[in-house]
């Protein structure tokens, strides 16, 4: 046996080891007593407070989440109306890129009717210019056939011809060259 055990037992008065007497109701009500006191008190002293403190963390915490899911939802309001700002620029972008393009187009094409007048001004111009040339060069080479041509019919006809014979003679000759009278 436990020696701690046999002075306990040791320690006891003789012949008593538990006894219900009126000495251990006392006892045991004194103790019901302090415990009941004691339980008040840490109702009282600890477990009010402690589940008020609680109750306000709790509290605390639902506002914040609160709080939380307010900010969450604007956020995203704020998410979408950044989206939809983002989507009114890419079609702000697209349409002022379609107008540029319009534009280069439209100043292309006016550039090109222009460089086509130009081009077709310098055409009529030149045309003119040859044409002329031409009509230069026919009467240089009308005069020089018709010198050449009266010096021949001088040498080749010892009389006089009047002047519509002479023009005739020219005509034929001009013919004959493939000229125009």
């Amino acid at each position: 046996m436990n020696p701690q055990l046999i002075f306990l037992l040791q320690s006891l008065p003789p012949g008593r080891v538990f006894g219900l007497d009126q000495q251990t109701a006392v006892q045991m009500v004194i103790m019901l007593i302090s415990i009941s006191v004691f339980a008040v008190l840490m109702y009282v002293l600890l477990y009010k407070p402690v589940r008020a403190f609680l109750q306000k963390r709790a509290e605390g915490i639902k506002s914040d989440l609160d709080y939380a899911e307010t900010q969450k939802a604007k956020a995203n309001e704020l998410k979408l109306e950044y989206e939809q700002i983002v989507k009114d620029i890419d079609a702000e972008k697209y349409e002022i890129l379609e107008t540029a393009r319009k534009l280069s187009a439209e100043k292309t094409k006016e550039s090109e009717s222009a460089a086509k007048a130009e081009a077709d001004s310098i055409k009529a111009s030149a045309f003119k210019e040859i044409e002329a040339e031409h009509e230069r060069v026919r009467d240089e080479v009308r005069a020089t056939v018709f010198d050449v041509s009266n010096a021949m019919v001088a040498k080749f006809l010892p009389q006089s011809m009047d002047e519509e014979t002479q023009k005739r003679l020219f005509d034929e000759a001009m013919n004959e060259l493939g000229g125009t009278a």
